[in-house]
């Protein structure tokens, strides 16, 4: 039977940029791993976490290019990727959708070159999609993004002590005039336009919105995840996706956060439990 492999990437510290630090994403990384021994059925050896000067760019891509072409083998039937960093984007890179900017991942060594972000140390939804899109239609992806790729939705409340909103602008003037007022168009979406079905991202939030580093229960976490993982260990995992999506969502709401946490998946999905798709039960 084929089995499981999980990447959990918590980013913190960004080696050239101090003042980016965030606190709560190792923390992210560490509850996801937990989450996934305890409920899903994960092992030690089943699992990959990166964390600060480990989640380099290389090693982020590396690690999902061995899980993706283990589940081409055969090896693995159920992929779990989270992910909690700064969000920030780029023009797309491309080239064929002039209208559109791309969403991108902050790596620890992400670094500006001239006036831009430097392409070798930053990843863009088009890199995941390129990866993601060779996955065989009997293999679950199920992807956790607790990053946000947009200023536009900042509010002051977003900015309290005990929160900090995990976007970073793009690095000049030239280079934030460039994705200004354009629409992204998101790793689902691209996805979905290759007809990849069989995979279910989770956002922390709208694409217009921020999703938060935040001070809860006594320690730093990203909003979404603290919630998801709150939630999904008090069900034990019996609850089907949305009914989860709608506590997580109505927890946000009670702390007065901001974000709407997205559930995007094909709908036969969304009635069942975490680890479970529309092609085969969970194993």
């Amino acid at each position: 039977m084929a089995g499981r492999k999980a990447l959990c990437v918590g980013i913190n510290k960004f080696k050239n940029l101090p003042s980016a630090t965030l606190q709560g994403c190792v923390n992210d990384a560490d509850d996801m791993e937990k989450l996934l021994k305890a409920l899903l059925g994960f092992q030690a050896q089943d699992i990959i976490k990166l964390t600060d000067s480990k989640a380099t760019k290389t090693n982020i891509m590396k690690n999902l290019e061995e899980m993706v072409e283990g589940a081409k083998s055969g090896k693995y039937s159920y992929l779990v990727f989270s992910m909690s960093s700064h969000g920030t984007q780029v023009p797309d890179l491309s080239g064929d959708e002039p209208d559109l900017a791309d969403e991108a991942f902050c790596p620890h060594d992400l670094a500006q070159k001239g006036n831009v972000w430097d392409p070798r140390y930053i990843i863009t939804d088009d890199e995941f999609r390129d990866l993601f899109i060779q996955l065989p239609e009997n293999v679950l992806l199920e992807v956790y993004l607790d990053t946000c790729h947009s200023g536009t939705g900042l509010k002051a409340i977003d900015l309290l002590l005990d929160r900090r909103p995990r976007y970073l602008p793009p690095p000049s003037m030239e280079a934030f005039q460039e994705v200004d007022g354009k629409r992204q168009r998101g790793i689902n979406k691209a996805l979905l336009e290759q007809g990849i079905t069989q995979h279910i991202l989770w956002a922390a939030c709208r694409a217009d919105q921020t999703s938060a580093d935040a001070s809860i229960g006594g320690g730093w976490h990203g909003a979404f995840t603290y919630y998801f993982c709150k939630e999904i260990n008090a069900s034990k995992n019996k609850l089907p996706r949305s009914v989860i999506l709608e506590k997580v969502r109505k927890d946000l709401q009670r702390g007065n956060y901001t974000q709407v946490p997205q559930l995007e998946s094909e709908a036969t999905v969304r009635d069942k439990t975490i680890g479970e798709n529309s092609v085969f039960l969970k194993n």
